[in-house]
């Protein structure tokens, strides 16, 4: 298979507030060491979470070179035209490292708590498809924008400013009717090892397949990132992404030749900065390791 600017490596920090400092050294040593992506998931309604599109901002400021994205932003939670203007206005100032992971939104007492909408499947993936088309058109930065759907709209706005890079969408999603959306719409998709473990995905990149297809798109042209949780530590292998770094070589190979995930982002546990550095030695060997297989 191919994949969009090669395999990339990541980390997933927890938001919480008591450990913003921490946080904020580990995403500075992941953009220090080489690292590609940093994920921050977005739970509002969480008392203890800081809010992702502020922390984000704090960590592109912070960093040179990681590219930083919610994973994912809490559609349910927020404006489709906010989402689209607050992302722009990242992208804009960190000079093109961010990208928008989006999700319909989940946890609907806990939405509803908050002020949002209590939303049923269908109204939520309606909902969904017409932000992703309102957030693309507000990103053309268009003169007197105008939008009309079921559950949002535009009305003459003045969209702007344009992002400084073409913003990927990646998704977080795993029902027919979304993955099939991912392949008409989307430019990427985000599963979590927790929920989808690799026996599950491939029947899911089938339907984002048939998407892309139905729109005339290149399925390898949809990035395929994956939320995965693990220990890197030595001695013999426990299972599924427990174990030493050549353990996590060889699991992260499969992931790539036979599941088709090119991206992996680390949900980070005890011994964090550890991780972080053993996660950057693991991208070497395993680039390394691809390339020798071409």
């Amino acid at each position: 298979m191919t994949t969009p600017n090669g395999v990339q490596f990541g980390i997933f920090p927890t938001p919480n507030a008591a450990s913003f400092d921490e946080d904020l050294r580990l995403i500075r040593l992941a953009d220090d060491i080489g690292l590609d992506l940093v994920g921050i998931q977005d739970h509002p309604y969480q008392r203890r979470f800081l809010d992702v599109f502020t922390l984000m901002s704090w960590a592109l400021a912070s960093t040179e070179n990681i590219r930083v994205f919610p994973d994912v932003a809490n559609l349910a939670m927020r404006a489709p035209a906010m989402i689209a203007k607050e992302s722009a206005s990242l992208d804009v100032m960190s000079r093109g490292r961010f990208e928008l992971g989006l999700g319909a939104g989940s946890f609907y007492d806990a939405i509803a708590a908050m002020g949002g909408p209590r939303r049923s499947p269908g109204e939520s993936f309606a909902a969904f498809e017409e932000a992703v088309d309102l957030i693309k058109l507000f990103w053309t930065a268009g003169r007197g924008l105008e939008y009309e759907g079921e559950h949002y709209s535009l009305s003459g706005v003045h969209g702007g400013p344009p992002p400084a890079h073409d913003i990927g969408i990646w998704v977080g999603a795993h029902g027919p009717r979304m993955l099939n959306l991912i392949g008409r719409k989307a430019d990427g998709w985000v599963p979590s090892s927790s929920y989808i473990p690799p026996e599950k995905l491939g029947p899911m990149h089938a339907r984002i397949d048939e998407g892309a297809a139905e729109a005339g798109r290149d399925p390898d042209e949809i990035r395929r990132i994956y939320n995965i949780s693990g220990t890197i530590r030595p001695g013999p292998a426990q299972g599924f992404l427990i174990g030493d770094q050549q353990h996590w070589v060889t699991e992260l190979t499969e992931l790539v030749e036979r599941y088709r995930m090119d991206s992996f982002i680390l949900w980070l546990d005890e011994n964090a900065k550890g991780q972080v550095r053993a996660l950057a030695e693991i991208a070497t060997e395993l680039r390394a390791q691809l390339r020798l297989g071409d």
